[in-house]
């Protein structure tokens, strides 16, 4: 399939449906392009299964993703909760021309933006959005700017009081990342959770990491996701509360001045 300065969608040539994006031969998104509800990378799942608990089912939620890639989640979103409005912000004007060339097109209502993500997180009316969802990354690194006490600020600001923030974080043992991204979330919101692979929260491999937040204290379905976690083909496991707080220990909050 087609291919523009580094980028190519292929063919899954164990799913014929299955369309995965790469950037310099690195995976960055997958869909079934027959099959939006498919959900082929594992933190993708996770944050799917944050959604699904923390809404009841169908309900339309107002979202805003922050990195677009091939609209994976926002294809999804649409199909098991449709009417839901959701911009996607992009930094990188390719990737979009090349999603929309050779993907099938998205619903009416899923806006695709040229933006940088704080600058649109900044630029949003207060308690606008239901779901925020990071995705950002340059050259496999968050950028600086998106992993700020000041960043998540502004995202709660746009959060609706009862609204969802979900962060991918890639990291690698012993994990140091994931834990000042605990403790900076938590300089923010009430209720934060981690959610992965059993294997990375035990420091054996290198991955994706899933942070939600909330508003408000007791917010996220820790209980409920845990079990529903742990019944995917890649178990995962759930930190809250007192575990979380032995993950944490120690690390400080990033702040745009560090």
């Amino acid at each position: 399939m087609g291919s523009t300065e580094g980028l190519e969608i292929v063919v899954d040539r164990a799913r014929p449906t299955g369309r995965t994006l790469l950037a310099a031969g690195v995976e960055q998104s997958y869909v079934d392009v027959a099959d939006p509800r498919h959900l082929h990378f594992e933190y993708v799942r996770r944050m799917a299964a944050v959604i699904d608990l923390a809404a009841p089912p169908g309900r339309p939620l107002s979202t805003l993703h922050l990195g677009g890639g091939a609209l994976t989640l926002p294809r999804w979103l649409a199909t098991t909760r449709p009417g839901s409005a959701q911009r996607v912000v992009e930094r990188d004007p390719a990737v979009v021309d090349l999603v929309r060339r050779e993907l099938p097109p998205v619903p009416t209502e899923v806006e695709v933006v040229i933006d940088d993500a704080r600058q649109a997180v900044t630029d949003a009316p207060a308690g606008r959005y239901d779901l925020i969802l990071a995705d950002v990354y340059r050259a496999a690194r968050m950028p600086r700017h998106v992993t700020s006490v000041e960043f998540a600020a502004e995202v709660a600001r746009a959060l609706a009081p009862d609204g969802v923030y979900l962060v991918n974080v890639t990291d690698l043992p012993p994990l140091l990342l994931s834990r000042t991204q605990v403790a900076t979330l938590r300089a923010v919101f009430a209720d934060v959770s981690l959610v992965a692979d059993r294997r990375m929260l035990r420091g054996r491999r290198y991955g994706n990491l899933v942070l939600a937040a909330a508003h408000r204290p007791d917010r996220l379905p820790v209980r409920r996701l845990a079990a529903r976690v742990a019944r995917d083909p890649l178990p995962g496991g759930v930190l809250h509360g007192p575990e979380l707080d032995a993950f944490v220990a120690g690390a400080r909050p990033v702040t745009d001045t560090d």
